[in-house]
């Protein structure tokens, strides 16, 4: 008898352990992170912040353009019909006949008294097909009946209206029931009433369903004025979307650039323990996985967390942020697509960060791992530097086209300008390790300790390149931000900035009747003359000056900016309030200014007079064309070519204020006198204006005849304040990524601050290495940003027909020193504050 045993053969085990090994090595990887966090807590912070800001401002971005709601509701169609009131009612007719519903809404424009504002008497039906999103009920209820009427909050302020008030308006009474808001535009200011009692609308919109047509189609058919949903929707590549994404990319190519050395000093940690895993059978595909995945689980926590802060900021952001826009934002309108792409980004940089020190890991022999030595270091390739050239040379093209088609202001040439930066910033990425090279042999003949950082830095560009080059792009921003907005703040033809301080009011004079066009009489201009006063009296002070306005203007002769705003009379009032003596004058000046430069601006023309040279006192001057061509002419007796201006620094500054002024002489030689009127009355309150007073001054207009109003400071930064937020911004940011670096930069040279230990060096030497390595790469980075924010600042601007590189001439020179000298002293003060404690050994490196 025999027995035959049968048995399965055995799987074959894969060689490389299969997916049970990868398991393994991504749960060491993890569990490596969390054992490890403080050690990359820069870049899980970068990566949270990033991530965070790119919620936020994608979210703003995207939701803050009027929504698609607001001019058509939930129709497909619209159309705008005005003209007379026969014109109206047979668009409307014609539509109700072609179309089955139609949401009809009439609107007539009512002026405010006291200010340039108006407010609609609206018809619509609140339960109409179409019309709902354009109305939403804050308090009481909606007009029923013909008499009753619902007001927005601001038509309530302004003519001081509460539920239950009676209130005549267009030759009516009404009874206030409610206060009614358009979601879809704050600023919407209107009375509503049932359809049928706006008796004269000079506008009209009608909201219909006409699937499948064109605006053509349907402009063809009805012989309106049609908008579609098509016609609404923002198909521009360059949308913020786009521009969110871009800035995304950026971000992320600066973590990546940080995250690199994080990741290597992480793996040079953990040398030994990679070691004794290499020594057990696994790969090098296996070691560098450990690398990889620790890099990808960074990246997925700060993705994480990024979104979630910045949701809670948003949450906390929206009301102010409605209040900007003007509409209402929901809670989860949220650009999913662009937060997932930035999210997705924030994982493949830190992948891709980690992937590089994970190659020369993954190559280290097991003897040598075992032995905590580091991998070998590898020479910088020799094609980097011309590559990098040729980027930089293609971002200067790229930013000069972008100039060049963008200069007529229509906001063309945006992707030539993220394409240009991109290219900047690849070219900086590769030209940074070779510039480190250059920093070490400069640094030759100097000390030892410094030279010994120095020395450092070239030899470990691996770490220090990258950190560079993510230091010398934060400044980039910084100087692009500062010289951009020098360029154009300097420009003193096309002044801007604030309108007016925080303690001053202009009342302009009655302007007469909008409507018929007719101007203030004189006892209109008398009135507003003691409302002024009442306003100052009431603001209590007695600095108020008239301001006074002539027929003349000034022109630029030439391609380029116009003149804009007011030229006021240099009336002795107006020079005493001032501090101005007439000693101080030139007794031939026509015109004073305040504005840098102008009084040696060449191709100024002066055009007064009911002449030719009057239809350029707004601007648009230009003259004396490139061929001899007389393409603005300055006739004689309506025109002085080239007017004596004398520049006087006590005049103020705003855009609004008497920053430029006629001279007397100028009234009299030019004969002036019949064009000099009122055009208004700039009061200053000491301390500043509070809303209250604003308020009250605002109402004291409102109860002028001739359509007064009053003006205060806007909410236009100044100059200072946009180039030094954008300096701080560029230090802080340069700073962080330094307080990283450098810890990464002098690890790698651990063993050769252990050799000066042993030898005797003090802790002086120490701290000398640590600050000369970050003074070092601060400089090095702000120098790199100063030259290439200039260099793309050189390319645009040379191209550009509004600004040119004439505009250049306004450099920060504050702001430019305190990135260039004042960054890299703060982190030498602070590598020698930081640095300086002994090494926890001498002879060896200590197993963590």
């Amino acid at each position: 008898m025999t027995a035959t045993a049968v048995a399965e053969r055995p799987a074959e085990r894969p060689s490389d352990g299969g997916v049970p090994a990868r398991r393994a090595v991504i749960r060491w990887a993890i569990r490596l992170l969390r054992r490890e966090w403080r050690q990359q807590l820069l870049i899980l912070a970068l990566i949270t912040v990033a991530v965070g800001a790119t919620v936020v401002a994608s979210t703003v971005a995207t939701d803050t353009p009027a929504p698609i709601a607001g001019v058509l509701g939930t129709a497909q169609d619209a159309a705008s019909i005005s003209g007379t009131s026969a014109t109206i009612n047979a668009g409307i007719t014609k539509l109700e006949s072609l179309y089955d519903k139609v949401d009809v809404i009439e609107n007539e424009s009512v002026p405010v008294p006291g200010t340039l504002n108006t407010f609609d008497l609206r018809a619509q039906d609140p339960h109409g097909p179409f019309g709902g999103p354009l109305l939403s009920l804050v308090s009481g209820r909606y007009p029923a009946t013909a008499n009753e009427i619902a007001v927005t909050s601001g038509v309530a302020t302004d003519f001081r209206l509460s539920i239950g008030s009676s209130w005549t308006v267009a030759g009516q009474t009404w009874k206030v029931t409610g206060i009614a808001a358009n979601p879809q535009s704050l600023m919407d200011e209107f009375a509503l009433v049932i359809p049928g009692q706006v008796s004269r609308p000079d506008r009209v919109t009608v909201l219909f369903d006409a699937p499948g047509q064109t605006a053509g189609t349907l402009q063809a058919k009805t012989g309106l004025n049609v908008t579609t949903a098509q016609t609404v929707t923002n198909n521009n590549e360059i949308n913020p979307e786009t521009i969110s994404i871009a800035a995304a990319v950026l971000g992320m190519l600066l973590i990546a650039l940080v995250g690199i050395g994080g990741f290597a000093v992480l793996a040079q940690r953990r040398l030994r323990a990679i070691g004794m895993l290499a020594s057990q059978g696994a790969t090098e595909r296996h070691i560098g996985l450990v690398v990889r995945a620790n890099g990808a689980a960074t990246g997925v926590v700060g993705a994480v967390a990024g979104f979630v802060l910045g949701f809670l900021a948003w949450l906390a952001y929206r009301p102010q942020a409605e209040n900007s826009a003007h509409h209402r934002m929901g809670t989860f309108q949220l650009p999913w697509t662009v937060i997932g792409i930035a999210m997705a980004l924030a994982v493949i940089a830190t992948y891709f960060a980690a992937s590089r020190p994970a190659q020369a890991i993954a190559k280290t022999p097991i003897l040598a791992a075992l032995a905590g030595r580091s991998p070998a270091l590898k020479k910088t390739r020799h094609l980097a530097v011309p590559v990098g050239l040729g980027f930089g040379v293609v971002a200067f093209l790229l930013l000069g086209m972008a100039g060049a088609t963008g200069g007529n202001g229509n906001g063309n040439g945006m992707l030539e300008v993220v394409v240009g930066f991109v290219a900047l910033a690849v070219a900086i990425v590769l030209l940074a390790p070779s510039l480190l090279a250059v920093v070490a042999s400069v640094g030759k003949h100097a000390p030892i300790a410094v030279r010994l950082a120095l020395r450092d830095l070239a030899r470990y560009r691996a770490r220090s390149g990258p950190a560079l080059a993510a230091i010398s792009l934060a400044t980039l921003i910084a100087v692009i931000i500062c010289v951009a907005s020098a360029a154009r703040f300097g420009n003193v033809l096309d002044y801007a900035g604030p309108n007016l301080t925080f303690s001053q009011l202009i009342v302009y004079a009655p302007v007469g009747n909008v409507r018929t066009g007719v101007g203030p009489t004189a006892a209109q201009t008398a009135a507003g003359d003691e409302i002024a006063q009442e306003i100052a009296a009431d603001l209590g002070t007695t600095a108020m000056i008239a301001l006074e306005t002539t027929s003349a203007g000034l022109t630029h002769a030439a391609d380029g900016r116009s003149w804009s705003g007011p030229i006021y009379v240099a009336t002795p009032q107006l020079l005493k309030a001032f501090g101005i003596s007439q000693s101080e004058i030139n007794p031939d000046a026509y015109i004073l200014t305040m504005r840098p430069g102008l009084a040696t601006m060449s191709l100024m023309q002066l055009t007064y007079g009911d002449g030719k040279g009057g239809s350029f006192a707004n601007g648009g001057g230009n003259g004396g064309g490139p061929n001899g061509d007389n393409q603005w002419p300055c006739p004689a007796g309506s025109c002085l070519a080239n007017p004596p201006i004398l520049q006087i620094s006590q005049l103020p500054s705003g855009t609004s204020a008497p920053n430029t002024v006629v001279t007397e002489h100028a009234i009299t030689t030019l004969h002036l006198q019949s064009s000099v009127q009122t055009r208004g009355w700039l009061v200053t309150v000491p301390g500043g204006l509070t809303p209250a007073q604003i308020t009250t001054a605002q109402q004291l207009a409102a109860s002028a005849s001739g359509n007064m109003s009053v003006e205060t400071r806007n909410s236009i930064p100044s100059l200072a304040q946009i180039i030094d937020a954008a300096t701080i911004f560029g230090i802080v940011l340069a700073l962080g990524i330094l307080g990283l670096s450098v810890g990464l930069v002098r690890s790698e040279a651990a063993r050769d601050l252990r050799t000066l230990t042993a030898a005797g060096a003090s802790g002086r030497t120490r701290r000398t290495v640590t600050a000369a390595t970050a003074g070092a790469l601060a400089f090095t980075g702000a120098v790199v940003g100063i030259i290439g924010g200039y260099l793309a600042a050189i390319g645009f601007f040379r191209s550009n027909s509004l600004d040119g590189l004439s505009s250049l001439a306004s450099i920060p020179v504050t702001n430019l020193l305190v990135i260039g000298v004042g960054m890299p002293l703060a982190a030498t003060v602070l590598g020698w504050l930081l640095a300086g404690r002994d090494p926890a050994g001498l002879a060896r490196q200590p197993l963590e």
